[in-house]
């Protein structure tokens, strides 16, 4: 069904507001932009394509927005069905990080003509005009969670399709969004002609901010395949008597962030204090913070704190084989994970996981990764980003929630040491996991008849 956006004359005056604004702020953003290219370089290329000439020789292609490397890994599954399935793909991206993890992941499909990857047009109708004329999609699939107010009603304006997967709305968002500037962002909405998003909690949202179709097809990280590679260097490297792994705990701190670097550090301490009184062997600890810019100054805190620190650059080449010094790991207590992309390989060193932005009111990281090799969980008392899966996972007991460092340093040194409860925990992630898979099939199944009623 067919319904009109902006509804209202008052919207689109709201939005006219706010793209006027845009305009005279862009001299600064772009400013921004330029001055973000000192550090990644990927900032200051393919400027054409942000003004939305991104010529494409794909016919009539899906075009999916993801903004970040972290959207884009998620909706990976998806993408490969619908490239499976025949359909070519248009990804979009906002960061350098998301632009290049979209096209290693659409690396063949790009050289096969069926894809192709472009920075988001600026938030100007003429740019996303001048992108769709360009590309020519077939509809648009916004993933996560999008409000962009001149994208969307431009897309719709130039009547193509809009819909979104791997939806959440979550509940601190949708609060703000009532509540600020007359409910303005929670009406953008109503742009949607479908939603897929990730459980009924979310769907219940998206319906009453007026989403006419919402349906509940789980998640697609669920689907993601994990590395083979990366855990079969991770197992050789703890079965490896050089290295002495396998006679010690060993817990990882994933996607540590700015603020969370100091509490894990004091949670280290009280876990190495819990295990020696438990007549336990020392352990050690895979600290990986999130982003790379951070490497040196985490290594120098972790140093300063005391804690032997050896980085992954150092003892690891680049298929992930032992060099340099390798029986030092026996003496270190951290191994930092000074690299990209080899998140899998920390996870399965690993007997148990720790993820960051969650002890900061960021709301959390992915807990789906370590929850897909069978690890324990841990997280602290901000999860609102993750609130699906993070509120079915402790409702299942995989996923442990603690308001503070020594009640997690407590529950860690309990999991591995109390007889039964590791492998109990283990258990209930691997069926947990089970239990969640297959939301790639479920997005194919309503958004392919959808796509079929719009031919």
């Amino acid at each position: 069904m067919k319904t009109r956006f902006p509804p209202t004359w008052g919207m689109r005056l709201a939005i006219a507001l706010y793209q006027a604004v845009w305009v005279v702020a862009l001299p600064a953003f772009l400013a921004f932009l330029w001055q973000r290219g000192r550090r990644e370089p990927l900032y200051r290329q393919f400027w054409a394509e942000r003004w939305g000439k991104a010529p494409t020789a794909l016919k009539n292609p899906i075009w999916v927005h993801s903004a970040s490397m972290g959207e884009i890994r998620g909706a990976a599954p998806l993408v490969r069905a619908l490239l499976a399935a025949g359909y070519p793909v248009m990804v979009t991206t906002l960061t350098p990080a998301g632009r290049t993890a979209a096209q290693k992941l659409l690396e063949q499909a790009i050289a096969q003509g069926q894809a192709q990857v472009a920075y988001l047009p600026f938030e100007l109708g003429g740019s996303v005009r001048r992108f769709i004329r360009h590309v020519q999609p077939r509809c648009a699939m916004m993933t996560e969670i999008d409000t962009w107010p001149v994208l969307l009603t431009t897309i719709r304006q130039q009547g193509i399709p809009l819909c979104m997967a791997n939806a959440q709305y979550p509940k601190k968002s949708i609060e703000r969004d009532l509540q600020r500037w007359g409910g303005f962002r929670a009406k953008l909405f109503s742009a949607y002609q479908l939603v897929m998003c990730k459980s009924e909690t979310h769907a219940q949202r998206f319906r009453q901010v007026g989403c006419a179709r919402v349906e509940v097809v789980g998640e697609t990280r669920f689907d993601l395949p994990v590395s083979a590679p990366q855990i079969a260097a991770a197992e050789q490297c703890v079965q490896s008597w050089q290295l002495g792994l396998s006679q010690r705990p060993v817990i990882a701190f994933a996607s540590a962030i700015v603020g969370e670097d100091e509490p894990f550090i004091e949670a280290m301490k009280l876990i190495q204090q819990g295990l020696a009184a438990a007549g336990q062997a020392k352990p050690l600890f895979v600290y990986v913070p999130r982003s790379p810019q951070r490497f040196d100054a985490v290594h120098g805190l972790m140093q300063n704190a005391g804690l032997q620190t050896l980085r992954r650059s150092q003892v690891f080449d680049a298929a992930l084989q032992a060099k340099n010094l390798p029986m030092a790991i026996g003496d270190a207590d951290v191994l930092l994970g000074d690299s990209l992309g080899e998140m899998y390989f920390y996870l399965a060193l690993s007997q148990a996981v720790v993820v960051g932005a969650s002890f900061v009111p960021m709301g959390a990281h992915n807990v789906i990764e370590p929850l897909a090799l069978k690890k324990p969980v841990m997280v602290g008392p901000s999860i609102w980003g993750i609130e699906y899966p993070g509120v079915e996972a402790l409702a299942a007991g995989v996923l442990q929630q603690h308001m503070d460092i020594p009640s997690l340093a407590q529950a860690m040194v309990h999991l591995l040491t109390a007889p039964g409860a590791y492998a109990q925990a283990m258990a209930g992630a691997e069926k947990f996991y089970e239990e969640h898979a297959g939301s790639t099939a479920k997005h194919m199944a309503v958004l392919v008849p959808w796509l079929k009623a719009l031919a």
